[in-house]
């Protein structure tokens, strides 16, 4: 668990350290790459089951958005698995959990817990308003916020494909609030009014999320290893978690439970508490992922890979549970794939360039090496 992500190089005065050895770089690379990999997986896993889940609960008569909020964050126990079974059970770190955790950490954990555990209500209540597919479209909105405030809070650069990406998400999100909804709305119950509250929470909750990522991507500069991202990850839950609880205490969501599982649930008791224990197992999925991809990467690159799962959740929306597919749907995919391809080809150029610059430098500082050795044999 105690894996550790070099940096990109910044310039400096003092000499340039050696390189290391070869095997040792493909072997750190290799690490890095199964990492990312891991991450990803459970980021695609825990993002479409999760959000095509927390749909199904509300499509057969589930009707608490303090549940729907709960179970976000409530599986945070699961966390301990990772943190503690690779010291105490598997051996394979020295490192003891919590062993760095620092007063200031804690409380950065504890504050984004309560910003999340907001995101996750706001979230509910745009979720059980909205179908599935029209949710994910919003949601693919959180790019364009997060860009932003990456540029504020992280320094990140801006370029035309940057600025393209933003431009048609927002285009996208902008025509789903123009279409109110589509034409069969009224039928499935599902006033303009309920539209728009849905609308502007889901909105709310691509802002919200959008500022979770670089800011954790500032905090987790301050983190030497992935197994510290995971304690965080659990603290944040917790505090999430508190926050839910609190509002299912003060709103009555304990007695809810209760009376859903066994009279309002039109499936059963067993399948409405299967259904709440997979969306505790998928969401932890979707959050870990999350945080491992901007531990690895950068809180864009995440965002980026989060709005490339947007059109899972929306064919999962359309098949699984009949969502309209119609026009401004159609044309709202349609821009956000083009801004994701943009913003990908933006990085794949940039990787390009970044890649001949390596070279030359590496040419030139061969080139120099070999005419160093060439005047030491000269003068021996």
């Amino acid at each position: 668990m105690e894996v550790s992500v070099s940096l990109p190089p910044q310039s400096t005065s003092s000499p340039a350290p050696a390189p290391a050895p070869p095997a040792a770089a493909s072997v750190g690379d290799k690490r890095y790459m199964i990492l990312i990999g891991l991450n990803y997986m459970c980021l695609f896993l825990g993002s479409v089951s999760s959000s095509l889940l927390s749909k199904f609960y509300f499509n057969h008569k589930g009707s608490s958005r303090w549940v729907s909020t709960w179970v976000q964050s409530a599986g945070f126990p699961l966390l301990l698995l990772p943190i503690y079974l690779p010291y105490h059970l598997f051996k394979c770190t020295q490192r003891k959990p919590f062993s760095r955790f620092t007063p200031k950490i804690l409380l950065l954990s504890v504050m984004v817990g309560f910003l999340l555990g907001i995101n996750n209500l706001l979230f509910s209540w745009g979720n059980s308003y909205l179908p599935v597919s029209t949710s994910s479209l919003l949601l693919s909105s959180q790019l364009a916020f997060n860009l932003i405030l990456s540029v504020i809070i992280v320094k990140q650069k801006t370029t035309f494909s940057n600025l393209n990406c933003v431009v048609l998400l927002t285009l996208s999100s902008v025509l789903l609030g123009l279409q109110g909804g589509g034409s069969n709305t009224t039928l499935q119950g599902l006033t303009r009014t309920k539209y728009l509250i849905g609308f502007f929470c889901t909105l709310g909750a691509g802002l919200l999320f959008a500022l979770y990522l670089p800011l954790m991507e500032m905090i987790y500069r301050k983190v030497y290893c992935y197994a510290m991202v995971v304690e965080m990850q659990l603290v944040m839950e917790v505090a999430a978690t508190a926050l839910a609880f609190t509002g299912m205490a003060w709103d009555g969501g304990f007695s809810e439970i209760r009376n859903e599982s066994s009279r309002v649930f039109d499936l059963g008791p067993r399948a409405y508490w299967l259904t709440v224990g997979f969306n505790v197992v998928t969401w932890q999925l979707c959050f870990l992922g999350t945080a491992g991809m901007i531990f690895c990467t950068t809180s864009l690159t995440s965002g980026i890979c989060m709005t490339a799962l947007m059109a899972m959740n929306v064919l999962g929306g359309v098949l699984l549970y009949g969502d309209e597919f119609g026009g401004a749907k159609v044309v709202s995919t349609l821009l956000c794939e083009w801004g994701f391809c943009s913003y990908v080809y933006g990085i794949y150029v940039k990787q390009k360039k970044r890649n001949e610059e390596e070279r030359a430098k590496d040419k030139v500082v061969n080139e120099t090496q070999q005419l160093q050795l060439q005047l030491m044999e000269m003068s021996v």
